[in-house]
């Protein structure tokens, strides 16, 4: 059995499809990034960075138990578990290095840039106005449209990104729901959305994007409370 420490952001989503698709038996526990939790010592102890999410695998590879933390490491380890959606190196290394470049170029590249362009067009326009965040509106858009034409150049002529349906997929795709939220039109991007909506179709991940949807509903506008746990000091703080 394997402990989820989770929420239903698009880092929680990448791990929640893997679980789903692979069909592993797993426990959520709600970690409320917009309360707190994410600080609690517990969950210091499985996710140092304080993100999440993090996992515990009561019956690890090899029989031990298995604490794991951060999407990329978390995706290899599910992989590597079940024999799912990444080549073996020993079989395919060519594959098996091709699914983990795209995977690397989502933790290095869509992750963070798709992250600021959300908080630039939408949280930080709560408390500052458009004149004082224009550079940042347009710095973040402008990457998060190089970065879909990229991908869009990449998925031609192909279903997915690497090859076979794969753990790079899913951990780009999360990243591209609510486009308009980081100033993207799909439509613009044509091979995007073409492979965005046939994961939308999956089971697996119809299944995986509900995980804890009726706990996280978005509030039109964080209190003093929540600003600080989400974007102020209360991140440099223990306890």
């Amino acid at each position: 059995m394997i402990d989820l420490y989770t929420w239903p952001a698009p880092n929680g989503h990448k791990i929640h499809i893997m679980l789903e698709e692979c069909g592993l038996e797993y426990t959520v526990h709600a970690i409320n990034i917009r309360a707190g939790d994410q600080f609690s010592e517990d969950f210091l102890k499985i996710s140092p960075n304080n993100r999440i999410p993090a996992m515990i695998d009561r019956d690890g590879i090899g029989g031990q138990e298995i604490s794991v933390f951060e999407t990329g490491a978390m995706l290899i380890y599910l992989a590597d578990k079940t024999g799912k959606f990444l080549p073996k190196a020993g079989v395919d290394p060519k594959g098996r290095y091709d699914v983990l470049q795209w995977l690397m170029w989502q933790m290095g590249g869509v992750g963070p840039m798709f992250g600021q362009a959300g908080h630039f067009r939408n949280y930080a326009r709560e408390r500052e106005s458009d004149d004082k965040l224009q550079y940042g509106i347009d710095r973040y858009t402008n990457e998060a449209h190089r970065l879909y034409g990229v991908l869009d150049r990449r998925l031609e002529g192909r279903d997915y990104v690497a090859g076979d349906y794969s753990i790079a997929d899913m951990a780009i795709w999360p990243w591209c729901r609510s486009p308009d939220r980081r100033g993207i039109d799909h439509a613009e991007y044509p091979n995007v959305l073409r492979w965005f909506d046939a994961i939308d179709a999956r089971p697996a991940v119809q299944r995986a994007v509900k995980v804890l949807l009726e706990e996280s509903e978005r509030p039109a506008k964080h209190d003093e409370k929540a600003w600080s746990i989400m974007f102020g000091d209360r991140q440099f703080k223990r306890g």
